[in-house]
């Protein structure tokens, strides 16, 4: 397998940089590493924190061959609660999916009552109407084994598990899980187990009736995305948004490995699990899309150093599978920062894009907390803190001058609206888990 190294500039105060490569070929695509400070300049003589952002970027894809080949199982609930225009619609956009893919590309179909049963074994999709033909004959029936549903859909996907492919389960539930393992824990456990396969999960809430926290789980862990869909007539723009990212995986298996330099500690990473041992921060994304960015966000904390004086921060190295030439890629940067007593300065230099990736995963973490006090009974306490997101948020849209960041404050406010009425709560919980996913995994909105 080819490896290619290459090394980026950052943007400001990065150590110049060169590139390589083992093999003699023309450059293929690569992902864009874009390494940048939120303060590249620091107040000079105190302790100061402030963050690393990595961004990834995956190149665009000029012809539909130069695409990575999918393996997608659908894993579809027919407990007795989808009967009606919600079996209809599940169908109906199930369809589209196998119709939306090509003969490269494998498909399977596993329904889940009390019971699971693969109606469609993996398969490649040379002719694509048998796989409809029994999609379309897809009946409710009792029970929600949903747990196993997703494992059945894991097994398929396995029999033409390849790191040259896209592997993605996509599941669509309205009910609780109530036959087998059942608790987010749980769901989240076999999510984590799956993406050290290289296999997303993606997870279609539909309708009111079904555990968010679960579903979130289940895709979160595993890299994946989760959607709310309030009706049935929302599954066709969900799956169609889905299908948009199977099919322009630019890149997989991204291992991204962070060497705080001496002196500089390293106190978390915002938005994603990470391994944090000494100087060293370890993370894996699933996938990156075309022409999509997804980032790691590091805060730092910054010994004080003089004025006038330069030093290292941190260098990366990210790793990944290249999925138009199916080889490994290497890509390497560092960062640093220098120090001054200027207060104009500091403020002329700081990367305004950086620091509202910061304010966003922050108000994300305040969000979280505001939920858990609504699902405690403590409503005020909820409300004060979505208030107080809520100005935050405004004041950063206008400092940074982000639109993002200005409609979260939005989101904050009818987030705050909901609280005090249980049905209107119990809805807009769900959009608040899907918005939290959203913002930690840089999903794309469909």
């Amino acid at each position: 397998m080819r490896t290619t190294i290459r090394f980026h500039p950052i943007h400001s105060l990065a150590a110049l940089a060169i590139a390589a490569s083992t093999s003699g070929a023309a450059r293929a695509d690569q992902v864009k590493l874009d390494l940048a400070v939120g303060h590249p300049v620091l107040k000079a003589g105190e302790k100061r924190t402030t963050y690393i952002r990595v961004g990834l970027t995956g190149f665009r894809f000029v012809r539909e061959a130069d695409r990575a080949p999918a393996n997608v199982a659908l894993v579809i609930d027919t407990s007795g609660s989808m009967q009606g225009e919600k079996i209809a619609r599940a169908r109906e956009a199930a369809i589209m999916a196998i119709q939306r893919l090509g003969p490269r590309d494998i498909a399977s179909v596993v329904e889940y009552d009390d019971k699971v049963r693969v109606i469609v074994p993996a398969t490649k999709l040379t002719d694509p109407e048998p796989v409809c033909a029994a999609i379309r004959r897809l009946e409710p029936g009792s029970g929600t084994a949903l747990f196993a549903g997703v494992s059945k859909g894991a097994e398929e996907t396995r029999k033409f598990l390849d790191r040259g492919r896209v592997n993605r389960i996509i599941l669509i539930s309205d009910g609780l899980a109530n036959v087998g393992p059942s608790s987010p824990g749980e769901l989240g456990d076999l999510a984590a187990s799956l993406v050290k396969e290289g296999i997303s999960v993606t997870t279609i809430g539909l309708g009111t009736g079904y555990n968010e926290d679960l579903m979130s789980q289940l895709a979160r862990r595993s890299d994946g995305n989760h959607y709310f869909a309030e009706n049935a007539t929302d599954l066709a723009r969900i799956f169609k948004g889905e299908l948009g990212d199977v099919l322009t995986v630019a890149a997989q298996e991204l291992r991204v490995t962070i060497e705080c330099a001496e002196g500089i500690r390293p106190i978390r990473v915002l938005g994603r699990e990470a391994d944090i041992s000494g100087q060293k921060v370890v993370t894996f994304l699933n996938q990156v899309y075309s022409e999509q960015e997804k980032y790691v966000l590091l805060e730092v904390e910054v010994p004080p150093t003089p004025a006038g004086q330069s030093r290292s921060l941190a260098t990366v190295e990210v790793s990944y599978v290249n999925m138009q030439t199916r080889g490994t890629d290497v890509l390497k940067s560092s960062a640093s920062a220098r120090f001054s007593d200027s207060v104009e300065e500091i403020e002329k230099n700081m990367n305004a894009g950086v620091v509202a990736s910061a304010v966003e995963q922050l108000a994300t973490i305040t969000n979280k907390l505001a939920m858990k006090l609504r699902d405690e009974g403590k409503i005020e306490e909820a409300r004060k803190l979505l208030l107080d997101n809520q100005g935050y948020l405004h004041e950063n849209a206008l400092k940074l001058k982000s639109q993002t960041l200005r409609r979260y404050a939005e989101v904050q406010k009818e987030d705050e609206e909901s609280l005090g009425e249980q049905h209107s709560y119990a809805r807009r919980r769900k959009l608040m888990v899907e918005q939290q996913g959203a913002v930690e995994s840089q999903q794309k909105p469909k």
